[in-house]
C-alpha cells in the first residue's frame, strides 16, 4: 500500500469497515477534515488478472474522472490503494462526491470509513463474539482447568477486583511456594513434577516461567485488559472468552516436558477440586492407543464427572493422521488464522518493497544497511562452506563478512546465527507455507522463495546493496479463515471413523498475557499454535456451561460442534480433516436446537465394539466395566455429532448410523433433514421428520450411506431444520 504524498497529521490507528458481511482491516493515516471531506472506502470486487500499471495511478485516473479532479488533487486525495487481496482504494471525499463515485458500474461499493475499536485478541470479535455479549448467571461459578506450564498472577489479565470468593463446590488449594498467591480469579494451583530436583531454568511452584500457560489462561478466562500490545504491535484491549469464570492452575509441564505421571496427577486433581472444564494445549505421544494415552485416560475420567476436556489438535501439519489428541470423549481443536496477520516489510535499496512475515518489536527504523548473501560469508574456520552458511546457521557465518549488515539466508531459522554473527538483521526464505509470524531475537522478514529470489537478484546485480526491515505492524487478511499448515490433521488414526479435529478455532498471532520471565520479557506477547486455538474453545466451553450448567461435557461438545461457521475446502484441501466440522461460533453454541448426548457407558459400548478386552478397558475406565453380549456396540452406533466413514479401496460400501438427539430449542418443534451430498453418494435418514412436545425429549434416527469406495474424500451433510435451528453434521468418507 502506498502512502498519500502529503498526509497533514500522521499516527497509528486501526479501521474496520464492512464489505458485505466481512470486515476489513488496515492501518490508517488520519487527515484533518478539509471541505466536509472525510474518509472514503471505494471497493471494486477482486483484483483482475489483466490490471496493468500502477494501481494507485488507475484509481487516482478514476477519481479524476469520476468527480473531475485534476491530476494533482486526485493524487492528493488518495490515501491508499488496495492492491493485494482485492481492488479497492480509500480517498478524501465530500458526501456529494462519493455519490457520484457509487453511480460508476466498474464499483461494488462507496461507503464512509468508520473509526473502531480495535481488540487485540481480536480473535473473538472476529468470531463474532463482542465483549457485550450476554453473560451467563453462572459464569462466576464455573471454574476452568488449566493444565500447562502454570500462571502469572500478577498479571492484570487475573486481577480480582469485584470478585466475591471461590464458588462453593470449590474443594482445591493453592500451593504458595516461591511468593506465589492465589486470589478470587485464580483460587487454586498446584505444580507436579517427576523428578525432586528441579532445573535451575523452572521455579518449583505454579508460577509460570515459560509463558505458555499464561498465554493459555488469558485466552480462555482473562479479563478485559485496555492498551495491551506487544510493543505496540497489536494494540489494544486484550480480554478471554469468559472474563468472569475462576481459574485453577495444574503446572505439569516443565523445561523438559511434560510428564505422563504428573498429567495423570492432574487430571485426579481438577476432577476432585470441582472444575467444570479442562483446557490442555499439550500433546506429543503419536499414534497410541488409548490405554497408552495418559490424556486419553484423564480425559475419560473427567468425562465420567461431565467435565470436557478441550485438547489442541496438535502442530505437525498438513501431514495427514498427524492429529495428536483424538479420543471420542476429547474435544480436538485445529488452528485456523483471524482477519489480521502480522507482516515486517524488507525494503531494498532500489526502493522495492517485500512484505514478510515475523515478529519484530523493533525494527530498522527505515535506516539502510548493507547486504550479503550468508552464501557469501562462509566461516571457513568452522568448516562451513558456501551451501552451510547460505543458511545461515549457528557458527556458519564469518563474523568480519556479516557484522553490522542485514544477511540474505536460504532458509528458515530461529535467527541465533546471523545474530552470533553480529548482523543487524536478516532477510529468511521458506519453501512452505508462509502463512504465521514467529518472533526473532533480531529483525527479520520471513519471504516466500519468489521474493528471495528477487532480493537475491539485486543483491547480485548491485555493487552495494543495501536493505532495511520494518518493525512489524498487522495487516488485514482477506483470506481468513483458513487452517493454518502447521496444524495437525487427520483422518483419526486409532478409530477412523470417528471425525478429528472436531472444529477449528483461532490460533495464529494471538496476543494474551505473558510471564515477564520468558523470553521475551514482556508482560503480554504474541503466539501461534493449536495451543492458541484450544483455549479460544475453552472459553466457549464455558460460556455455554455458564448458561447450562447441568449439561453433560457430550452435551457441550455437540452444541459447538453442530453450530459452527462452515469452512471452505478450497482454501484447506484436506477439508473435514483439516477444519473438523467447521469455525467455532460461540453466540452459535449457545442456542444449538437439539444435542448429541452421550454418558460414560456409551463410549464403553464403542470401546468393546472395537474389539478392546474387559481387561484392557478397565485401564481406562477406573472401574469394573465390562464387555459382555449385551454391552457390545459399534463405532457407528456411538452418539456422536459428526459422521465419518473408511471405506475399503475399490469396494461398495453400505453403512447405517444410529443417532439420538436431545431438543434443547423450544418445547414444540418439528425438525426436518437436508440432505447435501454429492451424486456418488446416496444417504437416506430415517425418519426424516422428527417432531417434539417438550424440551429434553429424545428421539432416535438411522442414517444409511452407500456407494462405491470414493478416489478421493468424499464431503456431504446432514442439517435438521426447524426453520429457527440448523444443526450441521459433517460426512465424511474416505479411503485409507
Amino acid at each position: 500500500m502506498r502512502r498519500p504524498q502529503n498526509p497533514t497529521k500522521e499516527y497509528d490507528c486501526s479501521i474496520h469497515f464492512t464489505i458485505y458481511i466481512s470486515f476489513i482491516y488496515h492501518n490508517c493515516m488520519q487527515f484533518i477534515n478539509v471541505n466536509n471531506q472525510q474518509p472514503y472506502i471505494v471497493y471494486m470486487g477482486e483484483k483482475p488478472s489483466e490490471f496493468v500499471g500502477l494501481p494507485p495511478l488507475a484509481h487516482s485516473e478514476l477519481l479524476q474522472k469520476a468527480i473531475g479532479l485534476s491530476k494533482e488533487k486526485a493524487a492528493k486525495r488518495l490515501i491508499y490503494s488496495y492492491t493485494k487481496s482485492f481492488n479497492g482504494f480509500a480517498a478524501m471525499l465530500s458526501d456529494e462526491e462519493a455519490r457520484k463515485l457509487s453511480g460508476m458500474e466498474e464499483l461494488v461499493s462507496v461507503f464512509p470509513s468508520k473509526q473502531r475499536q480495535l481488540h487485540t485478541t481480536r480473535s473473538w470479535n472476529f468470531m463474532g463474539f463482542p465483549s457485550s455479549a450476554p453473560r451467563g448467571p453462572f459464569e462466576s461459578d464455573v471454574i476452568v482447568g488449566m493444565i500447562d506450564t502454570g500462571i502469572w498472577p500478577e498479571s492484570e489479565s487475573f486481577n480480582d477486583a469485584g470478585f466475591g470468593p471461590p464458588p462453593s463446590k470449590w474443594k482445591g488449594i493453592c500451593q504458595s511456594n516461591h511468593n506465589f498467591t492465589c486470589n478470587n480469579k485464580i483460587i487454586g494451583a498446584r505444580y507436579y513434577h517427576l523428578q525432586s530436583n528441579i532445573s535451575e531454568k523452572d521455579i518449583p511452584s505454579p508460577r509460570d516461567s515459560e509463558g505458555h500457560g499464561t498465554h493459555t489462561s488469558s485466552t480462555a478466562a482473562g479479563r478485559l485488559v485496555t492498551n495491551a500490545s506487544l510493543a505496540g504491535i497489536a494494540d489494544g484491549t486484550a480480554r478471554g472468552g469468559v472474563p468472569s469464570a475462576r481459574i485453577a492452575v495444574y503446572k505439569v509441564c516443565w523445561s523438559d516436558g511434560c510428564s505422563d505421571v504428573d498429567l495423570l496427577a492432574a487430571f485426579e486433581d481438577a476432577i476432585a477440586d470441582g472444575v467444570d472444564i479442562i483446557s490442555l494445549s499439550i500433546g506429543g505421544g503419536g499414534a497410541i492407543n488409548y490405554f497408552d494415552d495418559s490424556i486419553a485416560i484423564g480425559s475419560f475420567h473427567a468425562t465420567k464427572k461431565n467435565i470436557l476436556t478441550s485438547s489442541s489438535a496438535g502442530n505437525s501439519g498438513p501431514d495427514i493422521s498427524s492429529v495428536e489428541n483424538y479420543a471420542p470423549w476429547l474435544l480436538t481443536v485445529a488452528a485456523s488464522t483471524i482477519d489480521r496477520k502480522i507482516v515486517a516489510q524488507a525494503k531494498l535499496g532500489d526502493g522495492e518493497e517485500f512484505q514478510g512475515m515475523a515478529i519484530n518489536t523493533n525494527g530498522l527504523n527505515g535506516e539502510m544497511y548493507p547486504l550479503i548473501f550468508g552464501g557469501n560469508a562462509p566461516n571457513i574456520s568452522a568448516g562451513a562452506d558456501s551451501s552451510v552458511s547460505s543458511f545461515c546457521g549457528e557458527w556458519t557465518l564469518d563474523k568480519k563478512l556479516v557484522k553490522g549488515k542485514v544477511v540474505l539466508c536460504s532458509g528458515l531459522s530461529d535467527g541465533s546465527g546471523p545474530l552470533l554473527a553480529g548482523a543487524v538483521g536478516a532477510i529468511m526464505q521458506t519453501n512452505g507455507a508462509n502463512d504465521v509470524s514467529f518472533g526473532f531475537s533480531l529483525p527479520v522478514s520471513v519471504l516466500q522463495s519468489n521474493s528471495s529470489e528477487e532480493v537475491q537478484r539485486y543483491a547480485n546485480k548491485t555493487s552495494n546493496p543495501t536493505a532495511s526491515i520494518s518493525k512489524s505492524q498487522g495487516v488485514f487478511d482477506a483470506t481468513a479463515p483458513y487452517v493454518v499448515s502447521f496444524s495437525s490433521r487427520g483422518p483419526n488414526p486409532i478409530t477412523p471413523n470417528i471425525l478429528k479435529p472436531d472444529l477449528t478455532a483461532p490460533g495464529v498471532d494471538i496476543l494474551a498475557a505473558w510471564s515477564p520471565l520468558s523470553n521475551p520479557k514482556v508482560p503480554y506477547n504474541i503466539i501461534s499454535g493449536t495451543s492458541m486455538s484450544c483455549p479460544h474453545t475453552t472459553g466457549v466451553a464455558a460460556y455455554v456451561k455458564s448458561f447450562n450448567p447441568t449439561w453433560s461435557s457430550a452435551a457441550i461438545k455437540s452444541a459447538l460442534i453442530t453450530t459452527v461457521y462452515v469452512m471452505s475446502s478450497t482454501k484447506n484441501a484436506e477439508a473435514e480433516f483439516a477444519y473438523g466440522a467447521g469455525h467455532l461460533n460461540p453466540l452459535g453454541a449457545l442456542r444449538p436446537g437439539l444435542i448429541y448426548d452421550a454418558q460414560e457407558v456409551d463410549y464403553i459400548k464403542m470401546l468393546c465394539g472395537e474389539g478392546y478386552s474387559t481387561k484392557n478397558l478397565r485401564l481406562v475406565t477406573g472401574d469394573q466395566s465390562s464387555c459382555t453380549s449385551t454391552n457390545n456396540g459399534t463405532v457407528f452406533d456411538l452418539n456422536y455429532p459428526t459422521f465419518a466413514l473408511r471405506a475399503q479401496q475399490g469396494k461398495t460400501f453400505s453403512t447405517s448410523f444410529q443417532r439420538t438427539v436431545t431438543n434443547v430449542g423450544v418445547s414444540n418443534s418439528t425438525y426436518k433433514a437436508i440432505v447435501n451430498a454429492p451424486s456418488s453418494l446416496k444417504i437416506n435418514v430415517e425418519p426424516n421428520v422428527l417432531s417434539f412436545e417438550a424440551l429434553l425429549e429424545k428421539k432416535s434416527f438411522s442414517i444409511k450411506i452407500e456407494g462405491d469406495a470414493p478416489t478421493t474424500t468424499i464431503s456431504a451433510v446432514l442439517i435438521w431444520s426447524d426453520g429457527t435451528y440448523n444443526v450441521r453434521s459433517p460426512i465424511v468418507v474416505y479411503t485409507s
